[in-house]
């Protein structure tokens, strides 16, 4: 209980109103006070076009009479002090419009707590927890560094697991997080990622629809659940990611959308404030106060959730004033072009912001155009961003990946164009919820060929995955070898580990990520030329792929070769750097992965017969549809 008379310091009123207010949950919204020594709470909104607004709830009646706010000068705010509300209060503002007689009952914007739609109201809540991460808050730096290994597990908490006897529900946020850490910590994922967890109304949206930019969603228990929930993958070395939407909000009637009878959070012109693929509205970047509330609502989540990084949606929406637009459907700039520049005024503000606050955490943008500079600093012309998901490079390989492996030939360009963009940002490959839903199928129903070649090209596209530049996400679902698309309204398919194919495909992927968490080369050099070198990129005719990727030390190496045909091939020379025995560390044709068993019996050792520009070779047996990878075990010159 804070003992103070008011929340909104004029200080905290003129940051508000400049746009530069980076913590205002602090003071809007409801909290619990004590005030000239009686209990209740202080309530604030921002409505500066009311010409009245009441507190309406479970403790009036819902009389909008009874609890009347105050208006705050010149700044828009509404406030005032009710006696006697407790935490668990229900309640709403009802907001009477200057602009013809407009009334409504608005969900507060700054809520933390919320009712379980299709409920609307919000809640008083009190946001007090004991954290029991303090050890995995020290060492985060490390866990977040560009050069570390950072594997992501993306998943959505409503259908990642139901409960079958309990009428197929989702499960709550304690109960998840003992079976995720269990999951994740044995496929050897460093993060999770959500899909936001932001409250909304429309279950079927994800979380992409967000009313609630500072609640968690109810439908899994209560703020302090997703903390606790937060706080055990951080006890368990798991970092958590959580995914946001600044880009558009819907324009369901007690959410922001024409909050106090004005376009307030939205531009008024649809050209502008209306988004035709989603059927919601977009923010006003250029309003101060609009800039304030999505700053803090980010901050919020570092802050009071001990958030390891925030993975900004839709970047690209908010950065072209056409997106998604024809001609006349939008407003060009002030320089006629189609930049929104107030948008990417603000994404700079925000990664200035974060890394400022929270040096130790991530961000990343999901960008999927070509705009320079995403993950390069602000003061050097970029937005700001700590990496980029890079979209180019799972169309590209996912349509490679989709093709007959009698045409590849004829299109392995896909999988080597990548190479020449592939450090003009900090990139994160990408095989994201987006690609297994509406008709895409999964990533095993991409796959060409019979049931055993569906599996070894879908284990072959994770080695190649996690060879390349850049750090790795996949979709819950992937690890199992899913045969139908995502549906939020069921449940990975877990019984599908019975079968062995499937168990192979989350062996291979537990045994990807623990090689790649303990080999330097394949994650410390991700975003600079000198820790990739081709060994063959032109070997069409085989549709054979070979590379190096190097640590920091130079001298750990790791050599990597993917037979993209189900031929297997005998003798294929590949140029080494070392002379001596290379260990055949990871093989995708394995038996025990569902594999036919092809390969090099562990272990290759060098000719001295100089190939592809290196001064030793090895000869080895490609095993069909098959990843290979070799680390060095000892010089013996």
């Amino acid at each position: 209980m804070i003992t103070r008379n008011s929340l909104l310091s004029n200080d905290d009123i003129y940051l508000f109103n400049e746009g530069n207010h980076v913590r205002l949950y602090r003071h809007l919204g409801s909290h619990l006070i004590t005030q000239d020594g009686v209990d209740g709470a202080h309530f604030a909104v921002w409505a500066p076009n009311a010409h009245k607004v009441a507190v309406v709830g479970d403790f009036n009646g819902w009389n909008g009479d009874a609890n009347l706010l105050s208006s705050r000068e010149s700044s828009g705010i509404w406030e005032g002090f009710i006696p006697g509300i407790t935490n668990g209060a229900v309640y709403k503002y009802r907001i009477d419009s200057n602009i013809d007689g407009y009334r409504v009952d608005k969900a507060d914007p700054f809520a933390v707590y919320s009712e379980v739609p299709p409920k609307r109201a919000s809640i008083v809540w009190d946001l007090a927890y004991d954290w029991n991460d303090q050890e995995w808050m020290g060492e985060r730096r490390q866990r977040n560094a560009l050069d570390g290994p950072i594997s992501i597990y993306e998943l959505h908490i409503g259908s990642w697991m139901r409960v079958p006897e309990d009428g197929y529900r989702s499960l709550s946020y304690r109960e998840i997080a003992p079976k995720l850490v269990d999951h994740v910590n044995s496929l050897g994922f460093t993060h999770v990622e959500l899909m936001p967890i932001m409250e909304h109304p429309f279950f079927g949206s994800w979380g992409y629809q967000t009313t609630g930019y500072f609640a968690p969603s109810s439908r899994y228990g209560t703020p302090q659940d997703f903390m606790y929930f937060v706080d055990y993958l951080h006890q368990h070395g798991i970092g958590v990611i959580l995914d946001w939407v600044p880009s558009h909000f819907p324009s369901d009637e007690h959410g922001l959308a024409y909050f106090d009878g004005t376009h307030l959070f939205e531009h008024a012109d649809p050209r502008q404030g209306y988004h035709p693929d989603w059927n919601s509205y977009i923010f006003n970047y250029d309003r101060a106060e609009v800039r304030s509330f999505l700053l803090s609502s980010a901050l919020y989540w570092l802050d009071q959730y001990h958030a390891d990084g925030m993975r900004v949606d839709a970047v690209a929406s908010m950065l072209y004033l056409d997106y998604s637009r024809k001609a006349g459907e939008w407003i060009p700039n002030r320089f006629g072009g189609r930049e929104n520049l107030e948008a990417i005024e603000f994404l700079r503000q925000l990664n200035l912001t974060i890394f400022q606050e929270y040096p130790d955490v991530q961000t990343y943008a999901e960008e999927s155009t070509a705009w320079p500079m995403v993950s390069r600093p602000v003061y050097l012309g970029g937005l700001g961003f700590g990496m980029k998901w890079d979209m180019g490079w799972m169309h590209d390989t996912l349509e490679y990946f989709s093709k007959d492996p009698i045409h590849r030939r004829f299109h392995h360009h896909e999988l080597t164009f990548r190479m020449i963009y592939a450090f003009n940002e900090n990139f994160v490959l990408p095989l994201s919820h987006d690609e297994v839903v509406h008709g895409k199928g999964s990533l095993l129903g991409k796959m060409p060929g019979d049931d055993w070649q569906k599996f070894a090209n879908l284990r072959l596209l994770y080695g190649l995955m996690y060879a390349e530049p850049g750090k790795n996400l996949l979709f819950m679902g992937a690890e199992i070898g899913q045969w139908s698309e995502w549906n939020h309204d069921g449940s990975i398919d877990w019984h599908l580990l019975d079968f062995p194919l499937h168990a192979g495909i989350r062996r291979w992927l537990e045994d990807l990520n623990r090689f790649y968490r303990k080999s330097p080369a394949l994650y410390e050099v991700d975003f600079d030329p000198s820790g990739f070198q081709w060994l063959d990129a032109n070997d069409g005719d085989n549709s054979v792929l070979s590379f190096m990727r190097r640590a920091g030390n130079s001298d750990d190496v790791v050599v990597a070769v993917f037979n993209a045909t189900p031929v297997p091939r005998y003798d294929y020379r590949v140029g080494v750097p070392y002379l001596g025995r290379w260990q055949e560390a990871l093989n995708s044709d394995a038996e025990v992965y569902g594999g036919s068993g092809v390969g090099n019996f562990g272990e290759a050792e060098t000719t001295p017969v100089p190939w592809h520009g290196q001064p030793r070779s090895l000869k080895l047996t490609l095993p069909p549809l098959g990843a290979l990878y070799f680390r060095f075990l000892g010089n013996s010159e």
